[in-house]
Formats: structure tokens, sequence, C-alpha cells
């Protein structure tokens, strides 16, 4: 085989060059191209504030897609908590209590989650009210600071210059895209703009028998607690973040109605666990001027399978009867006649 002649040898390597050349321009001109998209875009709301609300929430990971709720928007009001809490009607708060409710509930969400979330919230805006549905996780010794989702801390505090370069990924620009299509009428939110979302199945599809067998499916062992008196860090939290609301707002503390089969009674090892930090949140409450109310307690509610589609999370109409009830309990400080909630503290 013949050998190169040189002038061939030159050419070779002057052709890999300039193919060199070529690329990195081409990837530098298309990656500014997608950081120009998602920075004018802005699915993630990074400029969001109370003037400057975000654009429609394309993004189904709350931890994602809530701070720029918490950054934005016209509320005055938020409601925290877990998927127990998720199906309380913003529009329906804004009604009873006469403010302007955003629903920032996160599934699953530990209370450090929470906390993190309100206090985005909190310093962006004045605050009129604030709703926390309280879980089990609440009462814990040991409560843990992360799911297996993702959080990027950075997204809850204050902007830095380089954030923006720190949201492009492919589910940001996906994201981008969807929101531009949003905008052009070509797409619908994920979530509603005050971060309401039924994520349970249509009402059309209950089904008794299969909830029935889902509740089964999450009764707790009424037997396994932490001692009464262990350490609840994540309460004595929740009483310091109180103490940053305005005292002249409404702050109301709930314990949420998950089924019985996922309580434990009064005289066992978990309700006597579950008291203890009723009794430690109520005076908490009491510290902060708030309404503490209990939902979560062996009740005509939470016995009767069909207001439930699981051990966890009640049904459409249960929200409803929910946000009623919170209205009545601030209004009269009462507890509710036929036993589905107890008024724990009431300024």
């Amino acid at each position: 085989m013949d050998s190169p002649t040189p002038s061939q040898a030159v050419r070779r390597p002057a052709g890999w060059i300039g193919f060199a050349r070529s690329f990195l321009i081409s990837a530098a001109v298309i990656g500014s191209a997608v950081v120009g998209l998602v920075a004018a875009v802005d699915p993630y709301g990074l400029r969001a504030a109370p003037g400057h609300p975000p654009g429609p929430i394309l993004d189904a990971n709350q931890r994602l897609s809530y701070p720029q709720i918490a950054r934005g928007g016209a509320f005055d009001a938020a409601v925290f908590g877990t998927s127990t809490a998720r199906l309380l009607d913003p529009q329906a708060l804004d009604a009873a209590f006469g403010v302007r409710f955003a629903n920032l509930a996160v599934n699953a969400a530990t209370p450090d989650e929470q906390l993190r979330l309100a206090a985005l919230f909190l310093g962006r805006r004045p605050i009129h009210a604030v709703l926390f549905g309280l879980d089990a996780t609440w009462c814990a010794a040991e409560p843990p600071a992360r799911t297996a989702n993702a959080f990027p801390d950075w997204l809850y505090a204050d902007r830095a210059p380089g954030d923006v370069l720190r949201q492009v990924n492919l589910r940001s620009v996906t994201t981008a895209i969807q929101a531009g299509l949003a905008d052009l009428g070509l797409a619908r939110a994920r979530i509603r703009g005050d971060g309401y979302a039924v994520f349970t199945p249509p009402e059309t599809r209950y089904d008794l028998g299969r909830a029935q067998t889902h509740i089964r499916a999450g009764r707790v062992d009424p037997a396994v607690a932490e001692p009464p008196d262990a350490p609840m860090p994540a309460l004595d939290r929740l009483g310091d973040l109180l103490g940053r609301v305005p005292a002249e707002a409404l702050k109301i503390v709930a314990f949420m109605p998950v089924h019985a089969a996922a309580q434990g009674a009064p005289e066992s090892a978990l309700g006597r666990r579950e008291g203890a930090c009723k009794a430690r949140a109520a005076m908490i409450g009491k510290r902060h001027g708030a309404v503490v109310v209990d939902f979560r307690r062996i009740s005509p509610l939470t016995t009767r399978d069909a207001n439930y589609w699981d051990a966890l999370h009640y049904r459409l109409p249960v929200a409803a009867r929910i946000v009623a009830d919170l209205a009545s309990a601030v209004a009269t400080g009462r507890d509710d006649p036929d036993g589905e909630y107890r008024v724990l503290v009431h300024p």
C-alpha cells in the first residue's frame, strides 16, 4: 500500500482541526441557546416574587414546582403538610377565612422539607394566615430529613448568580418547552397556580372493596411506638417558625384525619405517644396564639371506610368537610358535637 504523500499528511490533521473547531462552536451555540431558553422561560420561577407571579406549573414534582409559588403570586396564606392536606382546596379556604391561600402541601414531605418551604413563603410577603397539617412524622424522636425524592436546596434559598446554570438539565429544558407551549395555549398546566391538584382517582371510580383492601394494608401496629416522653424536635422547630408569623395572623395547626386503622387506640403504646404529641403541639400553639385542632382521633369520620381511598387519604367530600370544620373550630373554639374533631387550643 502506498504511503500518504506529505501534502495528504498535512491535510488530514487540518481537516480534523476544522471539524473539532466547528463542533465546539456548534456546541457552544446550542448550549447558549439552551441556557437562554431556560433563563427566558424560567420554568422553576427563580424570578417569581409577589409582584411577579410564576408561569404555568408544568413539572409535577412538587419539590421543584412549589418554590416558585412560595416566591410569587398574590397569596397571603398557605397550607403546609403532606398528601393528607393536599385536597384542601385554597378557593374553599379563601371563602372560609377571607384571605388568599396557596396549598403547598407536598406528598410524603418530611417536617424539614415543609419547614423549608414555609420559611421561603413567609420571607417574601405579608402573612395573614398559615395552616399546618400534621402527620405522624412530626411526633418522631428522629424524623427523617429527606425522602428518596430530590430536594434541590438551592431552590429554597435566596437567588445566587449561578442559579440559572444550576437549573439547566434535560428535565428543565423539557419543562421550559412545555411552559412555552402553555403560554401559547397549546398545553395545560399540571398543577393549578395556587398549588392545588386532585391527586386521588376520580370519584366516579371509587370502589369500597378495593379501598378496604388498601385500608387493611395500611393498618399500624399499636404496640410499636416511641416512649411518650421521647423528644419531638420537629414540633420544637414548628414552634420557632410560628414565632416568626405576625401575631395578628391566623395560625392553625391541625392533626389530619387518617383512618382509624393508621392510628393507635388511646390506651395503646402508639396512642400514648400520639397523645403526648398532641399535648406538646397544644402547648406550642398556646404559646404562639395558634388554633390547634385534632382530627386524628377515633371518630365517626375516621372509622367509616367509605370516607377513604386507603388508610391515609380521604375522599374529596371529606376535604370539603374539613375546611368547613376548620372554619367552625376557628369561629367558635368548640369541639365538633359529633366528635369528628376536638379543639385543643383556641386563643
